[in-house]
């Protein structure tokens, strides 16, 4: 699409289209009233398989509704020379024939007001405010056009973290936070409403650079960790999404507390389901639980729990890329392997089976039923273990899901690289090591900066890391992003 925008749209701006195009999205976009939402609901069916989902689009030329998932409103576009329609859910204008969503002012501004009167109608008022820069600010920005680059060296948003004594447990963790990208571009785009005293906040703790606010903050707010001496890292994780999750609010203005039922924007992007399938060896009858997690902590060879012996090309490992089976090495697949694959509870620790209403030998296996978007591996540390293990940069979740494990008992699952499908896909971006042992050490973040751009974070120094350095640590603390993001 060239600078000036998309060329097509002017085919569609005749008579009286701006009026035509209200009505579209009065009706079949935002909705405002009871009796626009029934007419949607009834009509905003694909006119093609009847489907009601499939990112449903409307034609902008004649009265037809298809998905888009299934490529329907591309065949109608096709076959009428139709070029334009719009996303019946976000309101987005797609052009078949630059393919891809447009931006044009005039509809743009009907969308917004259109999208105005609708939370009128719902009494809900403006939900954001888009940001548009003054008269006063455009009037900087044509007297200074000198803008800072993005290039492949950049070191905008780094910042080193002055060591207070013993603390590099903490910036360790705030490093890779702050990197996380959804959870800052919540932050910088203001989005945190905040409404307790000043100071108390950990969310609002404005003190770059020297972090003894902060500091202070964990200690009122988690007490545990008080005190000069060192800290686990990944105990000060936990602490601090339990803390940043208490004093966020959720879309509907109510305080975080309960963890099954929240939307603050921490429970967005780090709270997964997973699943305990627990089997009795009689009548094989199985009870399923669903327990909200942050983050996953592996069992690693050499630790007090057994290692249970694992066969080369695994689940996962052709998928993740690993290879390091011939040299003996463990791999992080390995780990979670071991992590889902089924346990024999034993005699000691029967469980009463509902079917058999009587107590009897289980096995039990954990799965994952919901991935968050950001999640975090961490190694079960009760003393220092030295064994390496290898990860990847880029990880499938797919083998460990339960939706995987439904599929292999039905025996319809095959693992195959699907390049089209990146639900579970998940990028590295952050990876936390531990120099030491444990009572005395040192902790230091690697951090993805761009794309293949890495940084080493050593409190208040910063330097260039290559990714060999990065896949060669020691790996305490993995940090994986969603690669793909849908809206829900």
């Amino acid at each position: 699409m060239s600078p000036a925008g998309c060329p097509h749209v002017s085919s569609f701006k005749v008579d009286n289209w701006k009026q035509n195009l209200r009505v579209i999205y009065r009706c079949f976009v935002w909705s405002g009233s009871a009796e626009t939402r029934k007419r949607k609901a009834k009509s905003c069916v694909c006119h093609m398989c009847g489907a009601h989902l499939n990112r449903l689009h409307s034609c902008l030329y004649c009265v037809f509704f298809a998905c888009f998932a299934k490529k329907h409103i591309h065949e109608h576009a096709k076959s009428k020379r139709h070029n334009l329609a719009i996303d019946l859910l976000y309101g987005g204008i797609y052009c078949f024939m630059c393919q891809d969503y447009i931006y044009d002012k005039d509809m743009e501004q009907i969308a917004k007001e259109e999208q105005r009167k609708a939370w009128k109608m719902q009494g809900t008022g403006e939900k954001y405010s888009t940001w548009e820069p003054t008269k006063r600010e455009l009037e900087l920005l044509r007297h200074n056009p000198k803008r800072r680059r993005i290039t492949s060296n950049c070191t905008i948003g780094l910042r080193g973290l002055i060591n207070l004594g013993n603390t590099c447990f903490m910036n360790c963790i705030v490093q890779a936070l702050t990197h996380t990208p959804l959870l800052r571009d919540f932050f910088l785009s203001d989005r945190h409403k905040c409404e307790m005293q000043s100071n108390s906040c950990l969310v609002c703790h404005r003190s770059p650079h020297i972090p003894f606010r902060l500091l202070h903050l964990v200690w009122t707010h988690a007490r545990h960790l008080a005190g000069y001496e060192q800290q686990d890292a990944h105990e000060f994780l936990i602490a601090a999404l339990d803390v940043l999750h208490r004093h966020c609010k959720d879309d509907n203005g109510k305080k975080a507390n309960n963890p099954n039922h929240c939307n603050c924007i921490i429970d967005q992007i780090f709270t997964g389901g997973l699943q305990s399938d627990v089997t009795c060896q009689v009548c094989h009858g199985v009870s399923t639980t669903i327990d909200p997690f942050w983050d996953i902590s592996l069992d690693l060879p050499g630790s007090s729990s057994p290692f249970w012996p694992l066969s080369p090309g695994g689940d996962g490992a052709a998928l993740n890329g690993e290879k390091n089976h011939a040299s003996g090495a463990t791999t992080l697949t390995d780990c979670l392997r071991r992590f889902t694959r089924p346990e024999h509870l034993g005699s000691g620790a029967k469980i009463k089976c509902s079917g058999c209403h009587s107590y009897q030998e289980s096995t039990k296996q954990l799965t994952m039923k919901k991935l968050p978007i950001r999640f975090e591996h961490s190694a079960k540390l009760r003393r220092k273990i030295t064994t390496y293990v290898s990860f990847p940069l880029e990880l499938d979740m797919t083998p460990f899901m339960a939706s995987s494990k439904e599929s292999r008992m039905n025996g319809q699952y095959q693992q195959t690289v699907d390049p089209f499908n990146n639900d579970n896909k998940y990028s590295l971006f952050a990876v936390v090591n531990h120099q030491g042992t444990l009572e005395s050490g040192h902790y230091t973040t690697f951090i993805r900066q761009h794309k293949d751009q890495w940084f080493k974070c050593d409190d208040a120094i910063i330097t260039k890391a290559s990714i060999r350095d990065v896949l060669d640590s020691e790996g305490y603390l993995l940090f994986y992003h969603k690669q793909f993001l849908e809206y829900e």
